[in-house]
């Protein structure tokens, strides 16, 4: 067997996709569509969407030129932790120092 014939994949840790978009770009225009629809009236629903697309523009913008996951990280360092969000093998967010 040659070299030439192995297959390395190259995106195996790529980002969901929602369409064309990643998840955390997609997310606030879903919660706003969604907000939008619960609202009840076309004017809510407008300016739902808005806010949502504009969000979502800003925080394509933020994360630009950093990791592809900041987002992810920057909601396990900022927001508290949950229950569900806790992970077990990590140290909790308030602790930014590890001694060892």
């Amino acid at each position: 067997m040659s070299d030439d014939d192995t297959y390395i994949p190259r995106r195996l840790d790529d980002q969901w996709k929602i369409g064309l978009w990643d998840v955390d770009v997609a997310a606030p225009v879903m919660l706003a569509l969604f907000l939008g629809w619960l609202a009840g009236n076309y004017l809510a629903f407008g300016a739902c969407l808005a806010g949502g697309i504009y969000l979502s523009r800003k925080l394509n913008k933020v994360k630009a030129d950093k990791h592809h996951a900041y987002a992810i990280h920057w909601m396990y360092w900022m927001l508290p932790p949950l229950p569900l969000t806790a992970l077990r093998v990590t140290p909790p967010a308030h602790i930014l120092r590890m001694i060892g």
